[in-house]
């Protein structure tokens, strides 16, 4: 079946490359320096790609927020507060004992149900939770001086990096979450070609 339509394989990919580039060069802004660090990047010019791949994130952002307010792609993360919570109930307790006896996904992949509810859940928090959270506080540090002086005593700045590192922890937990979940389709390989072709295999994931 047909669910990834050209313009969100594009923006897949560009999100993707975008991504890889900011955490290597987060890290090597974080550790530059350091001793046996070799493998990083130097400072200055870890900055300075690190700030390329932010740009190349925020307009893809907007690409992708655009994309699911004007297409159908929208409706997939969209949560009903309906037996949400049985649902994602279902979900668990498939994930971490069903599968392994070999039992039905309670939530086939269908052209009205591309996500599963945990899947959903993990999704929506981290592009419209997470990610914003990440970009407004990445223009933080871009711009120090739009940051509030002092919260509670502690530097506005020294608030703003520190939620810019948790965020990108996060999404960093979640690109390994979504490398291995993307090989438990039908074959290892199954949802890696569905994102370059644009075709979903049918499975009972």
């Amino acid at each position: 079946m047909y669910l990834y339509p050209k313009w969100l394989r594009l923006w897949h990919l560009i999100n993707a490359l975008a991504v890889i580039v900011l955490i290597y060069t987060g890290i090597s802004i974080k550790y530059t320096g350091m001793e046996k660090a070799s493998l990083l990047m130097d400072f200055v010019k870890a900055v300075r790609w690190h700030n390329a791949a932010a740009i190349i994130l925020i307009a893809s952002y907007i690409i992708y927020v655009t994309g699911n307010i004007f297409t159908e792609n929208g409706k997939y993360y969209r949560i009903e507060k309906r037996n949400f919570w049985s649902d994602l109930g279902k979900q668990l307790r498939y994930s971490f004992y069903g599968r392994s006896k070999g039992e039905k996904h309670p939530f086939p992949v269908t052209t009205e149900r591309k996500f599963n509810p945990l899947k959903k859940l993990f999704y929506v928090l981290t592009m419209y939770v997470v990610m914003p959270l990440l970009i407004i506080s990445g223009l933080g540090l871009f711009f120090p001086e739009v940051n509030i002086n002092r919260i509670f005593g502690v530097s506005g700045l020294i608030l703003t990096d520190i939620l810019h590192i948790t965020m990108g922890f996060f999404i960093v937990v979640f690109l390994i979450i979504h490398i291995y979940t993307s090989t438990l389709g039908p074959k290892p390989t199954s949802l890696f070609r569905g994102i370059i072709t644009g075709y979903h295999e049918p499975d009972d994931e």
